[in-house]
């Protein structure tokens, strides 16, 4: 009775002290701990480990949720064989993270289905798996929200929210031609960020075609100035993934036909 009475009391102690991990496991813990001859700070230790873990796993977990990222969109379905060797080597310096550290912005251009947006997700994912805190989102949903957050006066306010995030994955910016006020406030987001926090971009368009995204030379300067600054740009020069995946599929469905009309021979 005093033994379930003592553990009745600890599973409170440690919901009390919000120690989810060890609430569900030091029982058990102690009794293996008891089989395998284990001293009490083996015992202590395997327990503060296992509430580590499972505390890191909801952090990521939690910050996967915010992200808004595409989860199918990882390095596991991404084919790296796929980019030429320099940019691999890119992809591979990038994945430690430390550009964020740098405030510095990446920059992806490729032709469309080159795997920009991929890319980019899949490294957003890594990044908060190390972490950090990523914003994942496509240029006119972005530009709408500080459309919104204007019209209701409280754009500095959004701005703000969004300092929280290490990085902004802005995706296909140019791929949607902005209006005047919708230039304006996607230019005050990018000036806001500068050598404040980085910016992720994927875009179809190059640098000499961008000012038909920012409508006038001196804004679109001003934009390019701000991104270029402290970047790594990633030149996607590749064929379009879907058009090969098309492709392949186009042949497999030839090469059994093929085969059935041999058989039928």
């Amino acid at each position: 009775m005093k033994k379930i009475n003592e553990s009745i009391r600890i599973r409170d102690l440690l919901k009390e002290l919000h120690l989810p991990g060890i609430r569900e496991s030091f029982e058990q813990k102690a009794a293996e701990a008891l089989q395998e001859q284990a001293g009490p700070l083996t015992y202590l230790r395997e327990l503060l480990e296992l509430e580590s873990t499972q505390r890191r796993e909801k952090s990521v977990q939690r910050r996967l949720r915010e992200s808004n990222l595409p989860l199918e969109k990882s390095f596991e379905t991404f084919d790296l064989n796929r980019l030429p060797r320099k940019l691999i080597h890119q992809v591979t310096v990038l994945r430690d993270g430390s550009f964020l550290d740098r405030r510095e912005n990446i920059l992806a251009f490729g032709c469309p289905g080159a795997g920009k947006s991929h890319l980019l997700a899949a490294l957003g994912q890594e990044l908060v798996r190390t972490g950090r805190r990523i914003y994942f989102t496509a240029t006119s949903l972005m530009v709408q929200e500080l459309l919104r957050a204007k019209s209701e006066l409280r754009l500095d306010k959004y701005l703000k929210k969004l300092t929280l995030f290490d990085a902004l994955i802005i995706d296909d910016i140019g791929y949607v031609q902005q209006d005047r006020q919708e230039m304006e406030v996607l230019f005050t987001l990018l000036a806001a960020r500068y050598e404040r926090g980085s910016v992720m971009i994927t875009s179809n368009l190059q640098f000499s075609k961008w000012e038909t995204i920012f409508k006038d030379p001196m804004t679109t300067a001003a934009a390019i100035d701000r991104l270029v600054h402290h970047s790594v740009i990633l030149e996607l020069d590749v064929p379009s993934y879907r058009m090969e995946q098309a492709q392949q599929k186009k042949r497999k469905i030839q090469k059994g036909e093929d085969e059935i009309e041999s058989i039928s021979k």
